[in-house]
């Protein structure tokens, strides 16, 4: 949590001022007992009218001037809180984006909203009540007791028992709830994955008729955050209860020492009641301290959860300022004896993959499920480091590459089709801002979406829905690739991106691509052997290594895995599947 601080060095006036103002304006009310004091031992024992009202009079001005004092407090208070969450979010959200995708696969996507949105609200919360109340209240309380001791000493002394008492009962009860506010914040993580997870595959539950089970889990989830929430709701409700018994015996116990010196003529009746106000401002004090604490232990212990995800480090390394020589190769992209294990598990998920692709070349990669297609083609843009062995492109190491200037030469469309609300134009600008309106239409024509766009009222003005939920698959894969073509990348990568076309528009695009000026390096990776027969190389992958490479009439020689592939598809082609 002390690391956050950080992102306050931009407010040090308002972390000054707050606290200040809030301290001024608690000076300001201690002197309200001596007044009231005043007015009974001089006022109306003497019958002073005119004193009566000189010392009200005072009394509301100190009124106000703590009234203003608290209002510029606050204004302070609020500046530094929200500049503080905004900045804490900024450097959040970059920290998250520098991750590679094996950290953000181990954290989680609702753990990272959670990180976002509810802990850091919870924090900024915190910020604020501390700068209002972190000084005023011990303010308040210490300084109760040092007026009580220039009212009476002897009546002063239930002050120093209470106090200590108080003390005890606060921070002992926050000692115990911060590790179980860490408990509750893990719990909203959960309940949070499961309405992610059910509000994106609502489509999915409801084909399978698994609304009830769902409703299942999710109440279990709920039923053990609400029991871990009553649980140190309990013990947190414990300290208003426990701080009214000690601060309401201390009054009784100064009315009754009170009570007595005024009968012996030690105090006057003025005395007592300054003594009384200011263990009532006491109460009063720690009431706000003890709000202040639950929330301070709610913003710790979410603090400490936004710090875990800042000291995750990124695995992928940043090359150096001074890279090495270029190694002589025709090649374009490179692969040497290249190994694959993610974190977290015992095996390889690719092993000693090997291969040369030159420029221009279309590569096709196919294989079973898990077979490590999408892991061999996220290499190439560092998405993953390599564990072991080599991938070069231009005879240079991609580790040995800046990641912006390395991935300014790929493109690369997903297996899963993301579009971002906007129009179309703003959408295939993402692969580069200054390209021209021809080049737009042109990568258009190339992916085989001019025609639906065309159709359109606004052509590329055409808003799209957040997700592209007012497009179908086809489209959005479409205006993927147009997207990543605008960019005119070196090395293109298409993942599975073709799923969603029927096979005629699927060669279509594939030939469009082969006959482009400045054809890039492509990548096809394809769980249909149609989509990569005229590639110039067909990697087949079996259980993370390569079964075969060739083209498609050499794999048909040599490549039992891809006789397989080929052979079974070309049946269920021809409608022979179940012959």
């Amino acid at each position: 949590m002390k690391k956050l601080l950080i992102y306050l060095k931009g407010y040090k006036k308002e972390t000054i001022l707050a606290p200040l103002f809030k301290m001024l304006e608690a000076a300001f009310e201690l002197l309200i007992p001596l007044v009231v004091a005043s007015i009974i031992d001089v006022g109306i024992e003497n019958g002073d009218r005119a004193y009566i009202i000189k010392m009200c009079l005072l009394m509301v001005a100190l009124g106000v001037i703590g009234l203003i004092c608290s209002i510029t407090a606050q204004f302070y208070a609020a500046k530094a809180a929200v500049g503080f969450a905004t900045g804490l979010r900024h450097g959040l959200f970059a920290h998250i984006q520098s991750l590679s995708f094996a950290e953000i696969d181990r954290i989680g996507t609702s753990t990272m909203i959670t990180r976002m949105t509810s802990d850091i609200n919870q924090v900024q919360s915190g910020v604020n009540l501390v700068l209002r109340l972190f000084l005023r209240s011990p303010f308040i309380v210490f300084g109760a007791m040092i007026m009580a001791f220039t009212v009476d000493v002897k009546a002063a002394f239930v002050f120093v028992a209470a106090i200590p008492l108080l003390s005890i009962v606060v921070f002992g009860i926050m000692l115990i709830s911060i590790p179980l506010y860490k408990k509750v914040q893990e719990a909203l993580d959960k309940v949070l994955l499961l309405t992610r997870e059910n509000l994106t595959g609502v489509r999915v539950i409801r084909a399978f008729g698994m609304e009830e089970e769902e409703k299942e889990r999710f109440a279990e989830s709920n039923l053990l955050l609400l029991k871990l929430q009553k649980y140190v709701g309990k013990i947190s409700a414990l300290m208003n209860p426990v701080t009214y018994i000690i601060i309401n015996s201390a009054v009784i116990a100064l009315i009754w020492i009170g009570g007595e010196q005024v009968y012996e003529g030690m105090i006057t009746q003025g005395q007592v009641v300054a003594l009384v106000s200011y263990m009532s401002q006491i109460l009063v004090e720690l009431i706000k301290l003890a709000n202040l604490i639950i929330t301070v232990t709610k913003a710790i212990a979410c603090g400490n959860r936004i710090q875990a995800v800042f000291e995750i480090e990124c695995s992928l390394e940043e090359a150096q300022e001074k890279m090495r020589e270029v190694e002589n190769t025709d090649a374009k992209i490179l692969f040497e004896k290249v190994g694959l294990t993610y974190p977290g598990n015992a095996e390889e998920s690719l092993k000693d993959i090997d291969f040369a692709v030159r420029k221009g070349e279309t590569v096709g990669v196919i294989g079973g499920t898990g077979s490590g297609k999408t892991s061999l083609v996220h290499l190439i843009p560092r998405f993953y480091d390599a564990t072991r062995g080599r991938v070069l492109i231009d005879g240079r190491d991609v580790k040995e590459y800046p990641l912006c200037e390395l991935r300014k030469k790929i493109a690369i469309v997903l297996q899963k089709s993301v579009l971002f609300s906007g129009t179309i134009r703003e959408n295939l600008l993402w692969g580069r801002e200054d390209a021209t309106e021809e080049e737009l239409w042109e990568a258009l024509e190339i992916s085989q979406s001019k025609e639906f766009v065309e159709q359109k009222e606004k052509g590329l003005e055409t808003n799209i829905s957040q997700g592209g939920k007012n497009l179908s698959g086809g489209q959005k894969q479409r205006l993927t690739i147009a997207r990543a073509l605008v960019k005119q990348p070196e090395i293109l990568i298409m993942d599975d991106s073709a799923s969603a076309l029927d096979f005629a528009t699927d060669a279509a695009l594939r030939k469009a691509i082969r006959e482009m000026k400045n054809p890039p390096v492509v990548f096809i990776v394809s769980q249909r052997a149609a989509s990569v027969l005229q590639a110039d190389k067909i990697l087949v992958l079996e259980d993370g290594g390569i079964a075969g490479m060739g083209t498609h009439e050499e794999l048909l020689q040599s490549c039992e895995v891809y006789q397989e592939i080929y052979y079974s598809q070309a049946a269920r082609g021809n409608g022979k599947e179940g012959r």
